[in-house]
């Protein structure tokens, strides 16, 4: 699995193969990192710690407040089914 890290809008963003997988967001007023999944809502049935927090089409995200509390397992079998459906998909935004 090859992940490129690229900014757009002054924040980080993850590509594979070119095509955007998720970002990193830390949002006015809030006191945690938001993970937001490019085509999360296609993943939210699976994991179902996916949230819309902002009324979002197809974006859906993982909150992170501290390390302490964050699963590096789940996160990262999140991120391994987030990388097989973005390889499905002829285009990023929808699958």
């Amino acid at each position: 699995m090859r992940i490129e890290e690229r900014y757009s809008y002054k924040i980080p963003f993850y590509h594979h193969h070119k095509k955007p997988l998720c970002y990193l967001n830390v949002l006015k007023g809030t006191n945690y990192v938001d993970i937001a999944f490019v085509q999360g809502v296609f993943l939210q049935g699976k994991f179902p710690q996916l949230k819309d927090k902002n009324n979002r089409k197809q974006v859906r995200s993982i909150q992170v407040k501290n390390l302490v509390s964050f699963n590096e397992k789940a996160f990262v079998t999140l991120l391994k089914e987030a990388v097989i459906l973005l390889d499905k998909s002829k285009k990023a935004w929808n699958p």
